[in-house]
């Protein structure tokens, strides 16, 4: 059975997952230069889904299939980032950075309200933050952002040129 949304959704998460991890270098240059590339391999995965599917390809089949693949590279990327984040987060410093900035008197707060602040701040709590906000945002936008992709294939390429070069194009009745 051919599943082109499938292998495009698998290498488009595989190339998020690079990215992911490009942009744990501390260089804030690089963090976006990877936001921006990130935008670009949902729109590939799409892209490439369409590519991969039998001629003649529709535009509303080349969009379903970019929506899959861009729906599964997404959840892949967010997991992958999910998984991430607390090493992300002590390469800049962890608990002790974040702790350095809130004001004595909050910390105090949280103390007397019988709660660690070391916990409430530490890198469980950064991959459940990560986690909530990435899995339902990578999702959503890998599914529109791959959807665009296959569209945008399909416009470009729809399959048909095997098509047409069969076709002998005849004199116009006007003509004759």
């Amino acid at each position: 059975m051919n599943r082109p949304w499938l292998k495009a959704g698998l290498i488009g998460g595989g190339i998020l997952l690079l990215l992911n991890l490009l942009a744990l270098i501390p260089w804030f240059a690089l963090s976006c230069l990877t936001s921006l590339l990130q935008i670009v391999a949902l729109i590939g995965a799409g892209m490439l889904a369409a590519r991969w599917m039998p001629t003649p390809r529709s535009g509303g089949s080349s969009a379903g299939q970019g929506a899959l693949a861009g729906l599964l590279a997404g959840v892949l990327a967010a997991v992958a980032t999910t998984i991430l984040a607390p090493l992300g987060y002590s390469l800049s410093g962890g608990t002790e950075a974040l702790l350095s900035q809130i004001p004595a008197e909050s910390l105090m707060q949280l103390e007397a309200a019988g709660v660690d602040p070391s916990m409430v701040f530490g890198g469980g709590t950064v991959a459940g933050i990560t986690a909530l906000c990435c899995l339902p945002t990578g999702a959503a936008l890998g599914a529109l952002l791959g959807a665009l992709g296959g569209l945008i294939y399909a416009s470009v390429d729809p399959g048909m040129s095997h098509v047409a070069a069969g076709l002998e194009i005849q004199d116009s009745p006007a003509e004759e």
